[in-house]
């Protein structure tokens, strides 16, 4: 049984020429909510790639065998390259508290990557079961310091993890990043019934883990609600313009918005700028001011080349 009619999909996964699409709003033709696609032989979507994540429009429906054509590729609100996902709504940046050691200069750049996207951040810390509960505390200090509400996660016990799945269905498209050996697998595996891929071990050596994930895909969590599961350690390339880079630290946004300080230059970089009037004694100040330098440097070379 076959049907021209048109509708509004989503790619879930992508492999080779092919794309599973779920019909979006939870529809369905037939008794199918996904269908496996190609695109369109005559369509030429600009020389652009379709990835996981983007919306398309899908028609010539096979109801039988499940198959319909991609004709359509909707304008994407974002594109992570690694991996490769379009439209992320919310990014929890994920480190363990131990096992690895918590690195804050990685935790840093992991963060102002993700803000660069311009969607929500979270912060997750992970086997918090390993460190005592004063230590904890002071890890949430410190971060709320940095303008994050962390969630601490001990896997042993259920209660903050449930709070974590309530929160995830209510957000359109949510996606952990981090690198390996955090739990990433461990929590996606408990996130998604029956998705449990393989978990490698903490190498005693390097003390990080084995990458074991290998597609990137789409999970729904609730009506609008989608996951993605990624290959292990991921993080955005961060080429950010040095002008923008300010804005992407709360402490600073919290001075120059909140509290009206105003330096005598308006593209002050904070750094040693002449009539500079912000207060540095904020602890990121250091992984500011050395991402700044790395940024002018690079900033410099391309404008020689």
């Amino acid at each position: 049984m076959k049907t021209n009619s048109k509708h509004l999909g989503l790619v879930t996964k992508k492999f080779n020429e092919f794309f599973l699409v779920d019909l979006k709003n939870q529809e369905k033709l037939g008794n199918s909510e996904r269908f496996l696609c190609k695109v369109k032989k005559s369509i030429n979507f600009k020389d652009q790639l379709i990835y996981v994540g983007d919306e398309v429009l899908i028609e010539n429906f096979d109801l039988k065998n499940k198959r319909a054509v991609i004709t359509s590729l909707k304008k994407r609100k974002n594109l992570l390259v690694r991996p490769s996902v379009a439209n992320v709504s919310n990014i929890y940046i994920t480190f363990s508290v131990e096992e690895p050691e918590l690195n804050l200069s990685q935790v840093n750049r992991f963060l102002i990557s993700a803000e660069s996207m311009g969607v929500d951040v979270s912060l997750v810390l992970t086997k918090c079961d390993l460190i005592s509960e004063k230590r904890r505390s002071f890890l949430l200090d410190k971060f709320e310091k940095w303008g994050y509400q962390a969630i601490t996660l001990n896997l042993e016990t259920s209660d903050s993890f449930r709070k974590l799945l309530d929160e995830l269905k209510k957000k359109e498209c949510s996606i952990f990043m981090g690198p390996s050996g955090v739990g990433k697998t461990t929590l996606l595996n408990m996130i998604i019934p029956g998705l449990q891929n393989r978990t490698a071990p903490i190498s005693n050596k390097i003390k990080r883990g084995k990458n074991t994930t290998r597609n990137v895909e789409l999970f729904s969590l609730s009506n609008q609600s989608y996951i993605v599961d990624t290959p292990g350690f991921n993080m955005q390339p961060l080429q950010v313009d040095i002008r923008i880079l300010p804005n992407l630290y709360s402490e600073i946004n919290k001075q120059l918005i909140d509290e009206e300080i105003k330096c005598k230059y308006r593209n002050c970089l904070h750094l040693n700028d002449e009539g500079c009037n912000l207060n540095k004694s904020f602890e990121r100040y250091f992984f500011y001011k050395e991402m700044i330098e790395s940024s002018k440097s690079h900033y410099y070379q391309n404008q020689e080349d």
